[in-house]
């Protein structure tokens, strides 16, 4: 273990300390805190002076949803649209290596940045919500391919279960996780939380959003889908667990499984993106 991360295995395990003792003593405010570290992102937000290279010549739109407003990055192409949906502590950039890919077909690309995260609103992360900006973005663009990576990916998922028939034709789903039990699982181990905590959380989380923890899961959510998808998923993957991205194409019926080695969570690759590609774009593919 390096330096900084075994710093940071350390404050995590003296977090998780904190948060057990609190939830005797003052279970709200455990809870609180907990939840806020699951669900604000620490990194990923974007200056708007200081853009990185790949967002500078895009056309941008800020769209407004309730008190919330999100940020979208179009780079001009045909008439074929591709949204492009990212996942946790990252933005809109984190498609550089995907983009020249996907612009070989000529089509326009739209990515979009999270809630939280890039040029968004909001200090607070979540699934459903980011569900509804991808429906806005949906709306107004009406691509007929949507990608997604990680949580993005998860929040794909979500978003074609509440909204079945949209513009949306074809699915491509990277490293995403199925089940949130299973994020809010990994998320207590990590910081070693007590079984009062998991209760705690999964009852915020049943309030919040009005659904049961084990109801939320991408295995349920694709048994319902009716258009092709593509799930691809690492071994080696340590942030979402290669099991996830089975899970979500086992009830999918419409679906195919790409198994990669090695490539970690990022899931860059020229070899990945060129069956991206055949899938998204050859005669065959119907």
């Amino acid at each position: 273990m390096g330096l900084k991360k075994g710093i940071r295995f350390i404050t995590l395990k003296s977090v998780g300390s904190y948060i057990n003792f609190l939830s005797y003593v003052r279970p709200q405010k455990a809870l609180a805190l907990s939840y806020a570290l699951f669900s604000q992102p620490r990194i990923g937000r974007l200056d708007k002076e200081k853009l990185p290279k790949i967002l500078k010549n895009t056309e941008t739109e800020t769209f407004h949803h309730n008190e919330h407003h999100f940020q979208t990055y179009i780079w001009k192409g045909n008439e074929t649209k591709i949204l492009l949906v990212h996942g946790w502590e990252s933005n809109a950039s984190r498609w550089k290596k995907t983009l020249p890919h996907l612009q070989q077909s000529g089509s326009t690309i739209i990515a979009i940045d999270a809630p939280a995260h890039g040029q968004s609103s909001g200090k607070e992360f979540n699934v459903p919500l980011y569900a509804e900006f991808i429906n806005k973005a949906v709306e107004k663009y009406q691509p007929t391919i949507i990608i997604g990576h990680s949580i993005g990916g998860a929040a794909c998922v979500y978003h074609q279960y509440l909204f079945p028939n949209t513009s949306i034709t074809k699915m491509v789903i990277l490293g995403a996780p199925s089940d949130l039990k299973t994020l809010i699982d990994n998320y207590i181990s990590m910081l070693s939380l007590n079984t009062r905590m998991f209760s705690l959380l999964e009852s915020r989380f049943a309030d919040r959003f009005n659904f049961k923890l084990e109801d939320f899961s991408g295995k349920k959510f694709a048994s319902e889908f009716n258009i092709p998808g593509l799930v691809a998923h690492d071994t080696t993957d340590k942030i979402v667990a290669f099991e996830e991205g089975k899970k979500i194409v086992s009830n999918w019926k419409n679906s195919q499984f790409i198994e990669t080695k090695g490539l970690g969570h990022g899931m860059h690759d020229d070899e990945l993106y060129q069956k991206v590609m055949e899938f998204l774009f050859s005669k065959q593919a119907s």
